[in-house]
């Protein structure tokens, strides 16, 4: 599943291409996604003028010149694919992962402009499109989601008060969307690993050092795949002709039974299993 980073690439590459500009035709090929496209959708984006495009934990915004928005999630599979007029359209992904150019099946959903095609794919379909009417229904729509990692919000006092008398484990909080937003697993296990915080570990036994380095590895692990162009797990080119090379600097994740990275450390990586979830760790660094 595509995480923060990801959908940050997307924004980034999608806001390149459709800001200021007309939607001329929508055309539904599956309705039957994750909630079932409104026969109204069509309806409500043509000729429509595309004025910002946002993003908040991995959901992409489209603001429209009517003051309504679009809501855009990519689910496990989905990608958005840009089709250029008069191109050869090579490399069409607007982000780093899955097929980099447009497959021949799953594509649900075109939106066309004067000069380009957005295409939606997910063969999954656990993607969705919403339409929100207003900013105060937006607003709302995400009302009982945690600050993102980037928030000022998401601060020690902030930490301090949430983890107060809870049980659970740490990394199952950082996996928690109502906690913080926009982490999922890759990530949270590079921040662990970062942090040297052990991802089973009860976050009442944490202490004010180590809800710092939460803070300040959140964020720094986060905007080092933005720059590095996310996580694919495997090397290809999106729209720019750019690789997605994050991937290449994990330090814990998919690196089981190799030797941990630490210049000090003798450690090897282990692989557990955390609600379904794969969790990597070193358990001598990771206390």
């Amino acid at each position: 599943m595509p995480e923060l980073p990801e959908v940050e690439i997307v924004r980034l590459s999608l806001s390149k291409n459709i800001i200021g500009k007309k939607i001329n035709k929508v055309l539904i090929r599956n309705r039957n996604l994750r909630f079932k496209l409104k026969f109204s959708f069509e309806k409500h984006l043509k000729n429509k003028f595309v004025i910002n495009i946002y993003r908040f934990s991995k959901y992409l915004i489209i603001e429209l010149n009517d003051k309504s928005f679009c809501i855009i999630h990519l689910g496990m599979s989905g990608t958005i694919h840009i089709l250029k007029k008069n191109k050869k359209n090579i490399y069409t992904n607007t982000s780093f992962y899955h097929s980099p150019g447009l497959p021949k099946k799953h594509n649900h959903v075109e939106i066309s402009f004067n000069d380009l095609t957005l295409v939606y794919n997910d063969p999954r379909r656990f993607g969705f499109f919403q339409i929100v009417k207003n900013k105060e229904n937006l607003t709302n729509r995400f009302k009982n989601y945690g600050p993102e990692p980037f928030d000022k919000n998401f601060n020690l006092d902030y930490m301090a008060n949430y983890f107060k008398d809870k049980k659970k484990d740490i990394k199952s909080f950082l996996l928690d969307q109502k906690f913080v937003s926009g982490i999922g697993n890759i990530y949270a296990n590079e921040i662990l690993y970062l942090s040297r915080i052990n991802p089973k570990i009860p976050v009442k036994k944490l202490k004010k050092t180590q809800f710092k380095l939460l803070i300040k590895n959140s964020k720094k692990v986060l905007l080092n795949a933005i720059k590095k162009g996310g996580s694919t797990i495997r090397d290809f080119k999106n729209t720019l002709g750019d690789t997605g090379n994050f991937q290449k600097e994990f330090k814990v994740y998919g690196r089981q039974k190799l030797n941990c990275l630490r210049s000090n450390c003798t450690g090897v990586i282990t692989k557990i299993v955390q609600s379904n979830r794969s969790t990597f760790l070193c358990k001598l660094c990771q206390k």
